[in-house]
C-alpha cells in the first residue's frame, strides 16, 4: 500500500509541484490550502509524512505544528521562505523533524523525505529498543520516555538523539558525527541542530539522577556519561 502525504500548503504552484515529485516517488498525496483543513485532513487521513508550510491562512504552520504533535509522531517537514535561525529553532522545538528554505532544488527535498522516512520507519525484524537506567527508561519500540517514572512527551528527533548518545554511554560524539548518524548522512541542516535539541533534552531530564548525565565535552561534542559511584 502506498504512503500517504500531506502537503498543507496554499501556494498551489508550489504544492501541485510537491504532489508531481511525491507521487513519482510513490506517496499517495493530498493537499490542503489552509491550516485549519491541513489539521482536518490530517485527522481524517492519517497520512505517513506531512510537509507544512509556516505562512498559511486560518492557521499558520506553527499553530498547525503543535496540534499535530499533540497527537502523533508523524514525520514532519517544515516548507517556508524564511530563512533566519528563529524560524528554523523555532520549528525544531515544536517537533518538526527537517526545515527546507523556498526556494529549493526538488532533488533537496526528495533526500530531505527519504532520510526522515528512512529514521522513523520501523525495521522489520529488529532487536527490541530498550535501554533502562536508574529513573530513566528510553525505549524505541513503544517510542515511549519515562523519566522517574513517569512518561514524558518528547519529539521524535529528541527521543532518537537522546537514545543514539545512551546507547554506547561515555562516548563522545561530535555535532557532525550525530548529524550524519541521527538526523541522516543527506541531512541538509547545520550543527546548531544538535544544540538545540540538546538544549531541551536537559530540560527535561536535569537533576532526575546523578548516577548519569548528558555532558558537554568543551570543543569536541557530547556524550551521555554514566557517573562513577
Amino acid at each position: 500500500m502506498a504512503k500517504k502525504a500531506l502537503v498543507i500548503e496554499d501556494d498551489i504552484n508550489i504544492a501541485e509541484l510537491l504532489r508531481l515529485y511525491l507521487e513519482k516517488d510513490g506517496f499517495d498525496v493530498h493537499i490542503a490550502d489552509n491550516g485549519g483543513k491541513g489539521i482536518a485532513d490530517f485527522e481524517r487521513l492519517a497520512p505517513d509524512l506531512v510537509v507544512l508550510d509556516i505562512m498559511l491562512p486560518v492557521l499558520d504552520g506553527w499553530a498547525v505544528c503543535r496540534e499535530i504533535r499533540s497527537q502523533s509522531k508523524v514525520p514532519i517537514i517544515m516548507l517556508t521562505a524564511k530563512g533566519e535561525t528563529f524560524d528554523k529553532v523555532t520549528g525544531l522545538e515544536m517537533g518538526a523533524d527537517d526545515y527546507i528554505v523556498k526556494p529549493f532544488e526538488v532533488k533537496e527535498f526528495l533526500a530531505r523525505v527519504h532520510a526522515v522516512m528512512r529514521r522513523t520507519d520501523p525495521e522489520n525484524g529488529s532487536e527490541p529498543r530498550k535501554l533502562v537506567f536508574d529513573k530513566l527508561v528510553i525505549n524505541m519500540d513503544s517510542f515511549e520516555l519515562l523519566v522517574d517514572g513517569k512518561k514524558v512527551d518528547i519529539p521524535p528527533k529528541e527521543m532518537e538523539l537522546l537514545y543514539h548518545l545512551a546507547a554506547t554511554p561515555n562516548r563522545v560524539y561530535t555535532r557532525n558525527q550525530l548529524l550524519d548518524e541521527v538526523w541522516g548522512f543527506d541531512y541538509f541542516g547545520d550543527s546548531r541542530t544538535v544544540d538545540v535539541h540538546i538544549k531541551r533534552l536537559r530540560e527535561k531530564l536535569e537533576n532526575v539522577s546523578d548516577k548519569w548525565s548528558l555532558k558537554t565535552v568543551w570543543g569536541v561534542g557530547y556524550k551521555f556519561e554514566l557517573n562513577a559511584t
